[in-house]
């Protein structure tokens, strides 16, 4: 079935969705700030709105998956994150802070609908022919909005406040809801999907000839497989195919280390920047040098193996979380600068590289559910880094800093480690 769902409507909608998303979880922390007053309070925030990914993230990807019109789903998704987010908004200062964090976690459950959610569903935009491209643009959507959302955080809290900077959030994801409506329906264009069940065989794939009963055959396959079991079946493969375990684990540490620095970033701004709304700053920092980054990776594709950047660009954002821990204690906002842009050129190829082991290791049939549950995996890492940093960096910013280039150095180490407990093994 033909569909005229243009390509820049679907560029449109994922760019409003992400960059409300990237938007959010800085406006939360300033938020959070300037209302609770207290960095623990604030990280609190940030920690329920994201740990709860780790749930949602590879479930939401499977009823996709089985939905004849994912675009309702996904709109749904859309409309039940900004909501939770205007009530989250709505909660804090009134409600017990608690309440407000529940709320954050209950809200938490739908965010990778506005990252993964999308992408599931671009095949069916465009179909295979015109994919590579279209995959292109839709990956450029992430870098730019990480440089929107967070630009925008910290430009609308300073000049109309922090509870304003959230309520844009909320409307940006607001936006993004007719172009999620009118995705196609499922099997909407030849050649995509056809890919067995987690369990099944490659022989029992469904063969691309139009037949009827081939296609009957997919839709009742994909009714009847357990979502369980498609979940388990991709956690194991990410156990057990050692080069995508290390790049897992070590992906996941680097974003507990990311996370950590998003605890110190509103104390880091008022410290040395000389204003908590300012740290938005650092974030926009770190978003144009991994962009610079992964723009000199792009020319040069296979100059290293993805293998070692991925440990490699840990120690980058070990070298870059230590120089802000000296900014800290010196005071220094060139410094600090200077350390969101290290950070930023660890943190970009380290993406890409992960995303090339994935593809490397990942069967076929697997694929998307390792995508989404390594995905959910390294928000989760993120969420706990900056849990556990906002009481640290409330009584000690130069402590909470280094712990976090801590945990960066032990993600550049992780995969040693697991190689040498791999050959100690009998």
């Amino acid at each position: 079935m033909k569909t005229r769902y243009a390509l820049p409507f679907y560029l449109g909608g994922v760019m409003a969705a992400r960059a409300g998303d990237e938007m959010s979880g800085p406006a939360l922390m300033l938020a959070g700030f300037a209302l609770a007053g207290s960095t623990t309070d604030a990280s609190s925030l940030l920690a329920g709105l994201t740990v709860a990914a780790a749930v949602g993230g590879p479930v939401l990807g499977a009823l996709l998956d089985r939905a004849r019109r994912p675009g309702r789903l996904l709109a749904g998704a859309l409309v039940l994150y900004a909501a939770g987010l205007a009530t989250v908004l709505v909660g804090l200062g009134d409600w017990p802070f608690p309440v407000t964090v529940l709320v954050a976690v209950a809200t938490g459950l739908l965010g990778p609908a506005l990252s993964g959610g999308w992408t599931a569903q671009l095949p069916r935009v465009v179909g295979r022919a015109r994919l590579p491209r279209a995959n292109a643009l839709d990956a450029m959507t992430f870098s730019a909005a990480s440089l929107a959302g967070p630009a925008l955080a910290g430009g609308v809290a300073g000049a109309l406040g922090a509870t304003t900077a959230v309520a844009v959030s909320v409307a940006l994801v607001a936006v993004a809801l007719p172009a999620a409506w009118a995705l196609p329906a499922a099997g909407g264009l030849p050649g995509v999907g056809g890919l067995p069940s987690a369990g099944g065989p490659p022989s029992a794939r469904v063969l691309p000839s139009g037949g009827g009963l081939s296609v009957a055959s997919s839709r009742i396959g994909a009714a009847t497989r357990s979502v369980s079991g498609d979940l388990a079946a991709g956690l194991r493969t990410i156990v057990g195919r050692p080069a995508l375990a290390r790049a897992t684990v070590t992906s996941v540490v680097s974003c507990a280390a990311q996370g950590m620095l998003m605890a110190c970033a509103a104390p880091l701004g008022e410290r040395v920047l000389g204003g908590a709304e300012r740290s938005a700053m650092l974030l926009t920092c770190v978003a144009v040098s991994a962009l610079a980054a992964d723009a000199v990776l792009a020319r040069f594709p296979r100059a290293v193996a993805p293998d070692t950047v991925v440990w490699a660009a840990a120690l980058v954002q070990a070298a870059g979380l230590g120089l802000a821990t000296v900014a800290a204690v010196a005071g220094q906002g060139l410094t600090l600068i200077v350390a969101a842009l290290v950070l930023g050129i660890g943190e970009g190829p380290q993406l890409a590289a992960l995303f090339a082991v994935r593809h490397r290791e990942s069967p076929e049939r697997l694929r998307g559910q390792i995508f989404t549950t390594g995905a959910s995996l390294k928000i989760t890492g993120f969420a706990l880094g900056a849990a556990a940093a906002g009481p640290v960096a409330s009584r000690s910013l130069t402590a909470a800093a280094a712990a976090a280039a801590g945990v960066a150095l032990l993600a550049a180490l992780a995969p040693w480690s697991m190689r040498m407990a791999a050959r100690a093994r009998p």
